[in-house]
């Protein structure tokens, strides 16, 4: 059987992309990251396309991004070599800007909202809808879509601006990505969870089929822009429900954000993570400060060299094993990130009946848990759900379970052996016997 290969750079000339072998470069011109491989043989031809395709987005800490004064919700997902972009769009139209609110967060701030667009003179359309966990929908999504379409927005200078908590961000991120196939779109996080979990990375979607997210896609905003003056007005519940996502990256990456959240945690929750100005007017980079920063600069160093998740071993899935099926089951008594610290604090009880944690670091973390205010324990996480839940996960796992667990305080390794039912078994009878007295939230 005869084959010959030939791999081919593509070089653009007077706007026309050109086929070029490394051996013959003979055009001059922009040279693209994508290459064509061409394989010839008796039966036909085959080619193979690698097209290398690279986002670029901002995460921007501001603070009272509300106020006129400050550019950033309109200008600051434009980085310094867009900057005559700006210009050319002050100069030649209107600014618009479609904004998707969460119903709660519009009643809050809405009027804030519209007067800094007012104040600036920009054309906007504000939809508040009531993004909750069991609306979570395509029904959902096709609304935005159809709000959108009839105001009409410039896809490439006029980005969809989501403002609330995950559910919020993931909806309007799928509707972006659908849009005349991909919208830009800003988010902009009003609650601690979103704030270092779901604003800053490059999932989107709906729950579909009684799945949680059963239906997304990866791409990430131009820009997320995080405030944490929103946390004022948050109740304590939901304050404590993103902490369990900062102590999640704590105890897989970094000991330091741990033992803050150990020795801090119930300051943290009655501030509401607000820092203090000092005498001269210059914020210190306080625990609330330090916390955040730290929890989001861990999820960016997971997040930016798997953002499509080619890799299935992700340490980010730590408390992500059996909480989505225990969110779903008990919708909606649990917020999300107390679903998952129920299941970290499971896994704490495997890794430790593994060998891997000690008793003290075992005790440590459930006493973390508790100081934040979190559920360690519920009665609907029985033996049966959590595994009905690996079995799910091993089933869209590629044949291996990868499953995160903590090897310390702030160190974790990834194991791809399944979970023996002894120690599944012995792990869950002692998390029972020593947490169940702690109730439900």
């Amino acid at each position: 059987m005869l084959s010959n290969n030939s791999k081919f750079n593509l070089v653009q000339v007077k706007g026309t992309w050109v086929r070029q072998t490394e051996r013959c470069q003979s055009a001059q011109g922009k040279l693209s990251d994508a290459k064509i491989y061409e394989n010839k043989s008796d039966h036909g031809v085959c080619w193979t396309v690698v097209s290398p395709i690279v986002f670029t987005y901002r995460v921007i800490q501001s603070k009272n991004i509300l106020d006129p004064k400050n550019d950033t919700l309109l200008w600051g997902h434009v980085g310094e070599e867009e900057e005559e972009l700006k210009g050319t769009i002050n100069n030649s139209k209107p600014v618009k800007r479609f904004v998707v609110i969460d119903e709660t967060v519009n009643q809050l701030y809405g009027s804030q909202l519209i007067q800094y667009f007012e104040s600036r003179e920009v054309v906007y359309r504000m939809l508040p809808l009531p993004t909750t966990e069991e609306n979570k929908c395509l029904e959902l999504v096709t609304k935005i879509l159809e709000e959108i379409h009839q105001f009409g927005i410039d896809r490439r200078s006029e980005p969809i601006i989501a403002i609330g908590g995950g559910v919020c961000l993931d909806v309007v991120g799928l509707a972006a990505s659908l849009y005349r196939r991909r919208t830009p779109y800003i988010k902009v996080p009003t609650t601690l969870l979103s704030y270092v979990d779901a604003s800053v990375g490059a999932k989107t979607g709906v729950n579909f089929a009684g799945g949680k997210n059963k239906l997304g896609s990866y791409v990430p905003p131009v820009a997320t822009f995080l405030d944490r003056s929103f946390f004022q007005t948050l109740p304590p519940r939901q304050i404590s429900n993103g902490m369990a996502e900062m102590l999640k990256m704590a105890l897989m990456k970094h000991h330091g954000l741990f033992e803050l959240l150990e020795a801090e945690g119930r300051k943290l929750l009655l501030s509401k993570l607000q820092s203090c100005e000092s005498d001269s007017g210059v914020e210190l980079e306080d625990s609330a400060t330090a916390s955040t920063r730290i929890a989001i600069e861990t999820m960016l160093e997971e997040l930016a060299p798997n953002l499509w998740e080619d890799d299935l071993d992700r340490l980010v899935d730590f408390g992500h094993l059996i909480s989505p099926e225990l969110e779903m089951t008990v919708l909606p008594t649990l917020l999300h990130g107390e679903a998952v610290n129920i299941d970290m604090s499971f896994m704490v009880y495997v890794a430790h009946q593994r060998g891997l944690l000690t008793a003290d670091e075992k005790y440590r973390i459930i006493q973390c848990m508790l100081g934040l205010e979190l559920p360690v324990w519920h009665q609907e996480c029985t033996l049966p759900l959590v595994q009905k839940s690996l079995n799910e996960r091993l089933k869209h796992s590629a044949g291996s379970l990868r499953m995160p667990l903590p090897t310390g305080l702030g160190r974790a390794e990834i194991f791809h052996d399944m979970i023996g039912d002894n120690v599944l078994c012995q792990a869950y009878q002692k998390w029972t016997a020593e947490l169940a007295s702690s109730g439900n939230k």
